[in-house]
């Protein structure tokens, strides 16, 4: 009997040798997406090709709340793309055009106003080579986030949670955006 314990643990125990090996043999593969690479200059990282992305101003009608959000988005993707710093020789230009939506989820029966409404950004956008005018790329993304309204004597509550919600959603179409254009750099499609 002892010897069939023996020889379960050292069945285990190549078994755990075999997938460690293997693991040593992919632990170099691993590069990080925005990283950089130290040993060679002359190649461009993903973190170089976002930096050569202008982003002009977004059209968006003065007065709406969708200007607000435009100024909002356009900030939040030069600061991802690079640091706010503006692009570096641009290569590319992203076109972006946004849009909101509005859902009253529910609304109290006694003063037909909304207690929750859930808000949606919607973001159109086109990566367009410089050199060529061609797009390379064109998709788009949305962010549905949702908000309480406190009471209905508190209008400028209801103000607040929704901008708050608005900036939000922004921030996720922005990261998604961004997340999309590093997946073209490296991936090509």
């Amino acid at each position: 009997m002892w010897w069939f314990k023996q020889r379960a643990t050292s069945g285990r125990l190549a078994r755990l040798a075999v997938v460690l090996a293997a693991a040593s043999l992919t632990a170099g593969c691993f590069e990080p997406l925005y990283g950089t690479h130290a040993s060679s200059v002359a190649t461009e990282t993903v973190r170089d090709k976002l930096a050569q992305i202008d982003v002009p101003v977004i059209p968006a009608p003065k007065g709406q709340p969708a200007a607000r959000l435009a100024v909002a988005l356009r900030n939040s993707l030069q600061y991802g793309l690079n640091g706010a710093a503006g692009a570096n020789a641009p290569t590319y230009t992203l076109r972006v055009g946004v849009a909101t939506t509005q859902l009253s989820v529910v609304v109290d029966i006694t003063s037909g106003r909304p207690d929750a409404q859930v808000d949606s950004v919607i973001a159109n956008y086109s990566l367009i080579e410089i050199a060529t005018g061609k797009a390379v790329l064109s998709d788009s993304t949305f962010a549905h986030v949702d908000y309480d309204i406190p009471g209905a004597a508190q209008r400028f509550a209801k103000q607040r949670a929704q901008r708050d919600a608005e900036d939000r959603a922004t921030e996720v179409v922005s990261e998604t955006i961004r997340n999309r254009l590093a997946s073209y750099f490296v991936a090509g499609t």
